[in-house]
């Protein structure tokens, strides 16, 4: 005698035996209930969760002979003929086998004829997708319009294939994974009616191996029954089933996060003796990460198909590392995995995963660096500050009103005149002068140009006047007039002030390597001459020059240096802007950087302006 499969003979027979469903359910109940069953019907989803079982299940609601019902009887002649697989007017056809037109041109011979014994005809082809653009051409007309005796029933696992005049000609129900409460206890319910008593985690693990399907569930549950007693553990399905202990993938997730390189060295050693796929073990790997960082993320505890007690083991272990730590992770090791796919060496592949994520840190966010990069700026320029003011003889509360936030390391002259500024002012307090105007710092370029020309030193410059206020609230920092204003310092300034009335002009003259005052004109150098085609057009360049008059109040000419111009000449002993670049993009420390924060090189800007 054969033997009939569990997947066999616990197929459904009614709508109230299949697992999970349950929107498609009623509304093909409510349907039969209320004579309102389309004539083309379409089930789709992956396989193992009810479409063919749904299919027939309907044909024999709706030729039942008790019916309409919300279920079939199985006890008349049309139910037991359709379950028995020998009805006549229930023509099931496999849509791979029989994918031509030839066929369906037959089929359309078939269906012109009253039914024999039923009320009607039931066509069911089962993977539709495989026939052919001409066979679904040749079926248009006919599924459009069929006889009134005869209805269609398609099941399919790749909707996508089907051409839409198809789908626009059924009414489609999309069946979606069960989930695993749902098809455990139906697991559970066939084990206590076959006699066998199985652990919950076994159960677990076969649910788990199901992944949604219940035909898949029900096949791995018929291969433990074969190989177990009436008891079932779950070693037996983890021998059976051939899948890593679970308790061996928690342990190497578990040396990866403590930074265990031997004991992860040992796990992996214990699947390879096993003679796990590679590929599984990577899988529920990966699945160990997301599940921890799902418990970091509050509300998506749900999310897990995991046993109650997985999700406790998972929310104590997640507690102890941060997000960041299990994302940074996390991702080294899908790189790994993708490295072990194309490599010859897959298990030295897996290692060297492994190192690079044990050797690494707890990740720091990069907000908390740039907040101590800002505060090692901020204490190393408030140290500069105080040793030049102790030279001066300038008090320790003077040099603490200097703001500090956000200060950057100023260079040398600045120092002299902050600290020029910090004497003046006490000066000031102690006389109990009038408030003077604010009086900006001296122009560089101007001072380039002619303080050297008259033969002025660097220390005999003269140093601008400190704006004195009497609040308590008060900012040295001097408000610069607008024809106070310079090039070389305010530039940035000035390409804030062109956005606001052009982006587009803003975003070009801000491409500019570096930009220059020289006599009578703005020199803007650019090593690209496509970052500034628009800019030289003479609308453009009108424009521009009367930006310049208006922010700068200068009348400044406006000129654009190229290299093929060859008006950007390197003087001896200095580098060229390219190669300057090449440089600084293959500097360590730039490498380090941008290997530590998990980024890339952009744009390299060099000039005076980007010091």
């Amino acid at each position: 005698m054969s033997y009939l499969v569990l997947a066999r003979k616990a197929r459904p027979q009614t709508f109230d035996e299949v697992v999970g469903q349950r929107p498609v359910v009623k509304t093909l109940q409510n349907s039969l209930l209320r004579d309102r069953v389309a004539h083309a019907i379409l089930f789709s989803g992956i396989r193992g969760v009810g479409k063919t079982t749904l299919a027939r299940i309907m044909a024999k609601a709706i030729n039942c002979e008790n019916g309409p019902a919300q279920n079939p009887c199985n006890s008349c002649d049309s139910c037991k003929a359709i379950t028995a697989g020998s009805s006549l007017d229930l023509y099931e056809i496999d849509g791979a086998s029989n994918r031509g037109i030839q066929e369906i041109r037959e089929l359309k011979e078939k269906i012109r004829f009253l039914p024999t014994s039923s009320k009607y005809k039931i066509i069911i082809i089962d993977e539709v997708h495989m026939l052919t653009t001409e066979a679904f051409n040749a079926l248009l007309k006919t599924l459009e319009e069929p006889p009134p005796h005869v209805f269609f029933m398609f099941a399919t696992t790749e909707l996508h294939k089907i051409p839409i005049t198809i789908l626009s000609r059924c009414q489609r129900y999309e069946l979606k994974r069960v989930a695993p409460l749902d098809l455990g206890r139906h697991l559970q319910r066939l084990a206590e009616a076959e006699g066998v008593q199985i652990e919950q985690g076994a159960l677990d693990l076969i649910v788990r191996e199901a992944d949604g399907s219940v035909r898949d569930g029900l096949s791995l549950l018929d291969q433990v029954f074969s190989f177990g007693e009436k008891n079932i553990s779950t070693d037996d399905v983890i021998q059976v089933l051939g899948l890593v202990n679970r308790e061996v993938v928690l342990r190497l997730t578990r040396a990866l996060l403590d930074q265990d390189p031997g004991t992860a060295f040992q796990a992996l050693d214990e699947t390879f003796s096993f003679g796990m796929d590679l590929k599984r073990f990577t899988a529920d790997l990966l699945a160990c990460f997301r599940a921890l960082i799902l418990c970091k993320i509050k509300g998506c505890d749900e999310l897990l198909d995991i046993s109650q007690s997985e999700l406790a083991l998972f929310q104590e272990l997640a507690a102890h590392h941060s997000t960041q730590t299990l994302h940074m992770k996390l991702t080294l090791l899908m790189q790994g995995v993708e490295e072990m796919r194309y490599s010859g060496q897959p298990r030295l592949a897996m290692e060297t995963a492994f190192l690079k994520v044990i050797q690494s840190s707890e990740v720091i966010p990069v907000t908390t660096l740039l907040s101590r990069l800002d505060t090692l700026l901020t204490e190393g320029a408030t140290q500069s500050i105080g040793q030049v003011a102790e030279g001066r003889g300038v008090t320790s509360e003077l040099v603490a009103s200097v703001p500090k936030k956000k200060l950057p390391l100023p260079p040398v002259d600045d120092l002299k005149v902050i600290c020029k500024q910090i004497v003046e002012k006490e000066e000031h307090a102690e006389s109990a002068a009038a408030p003077e105007l604010p009086v900006a710092p001296p122009d560089q370029d101007a001072i380039e140009q002619n303080g050297s020309a008259a033969g002025v030193s660097e220390a005999d410059r003269p140093l601008p006047s400190p704006e004195i206020k009497n609040g308590p609230d008060e900012n040295p920092a001097p408000r610069l007039e607008p024809h106070q204003r310079s090039v070389r310092r305010d530039w940035m300034d000035f390409i804030a002030y062109v956005r606001e009335r052009s982006v587009w002009i803003a975003q070009d003259l801000q491409r500019a390597d570096s930009a220059k005052e020289q006599g009578h004109e703005l020199l803007l150098h650019y090593q690209e001459s496509a970052n500034c085609t628009l800019l030289r057009k003479d609308d453009t360049r009108k424009l521009i020059t009367e930006f310049v008059l208006d922010f700068f109040q200068k009348e400044l000419t406006v000129r654009f240096v190229l290299p093929e111009q060859g008006s950007e000449a390197v003087q001896e002993g200095e580098e060229s802007p390219l190669k300057e670049r090449h440089l600084l993009a293959n500097d360590p420390l730039v490498q380090m950087a941008a290997e530590i924060f998990n980024g890339r090189i952009g744009d390299i800007r060099v000039g005076p302006r980007f010091r």
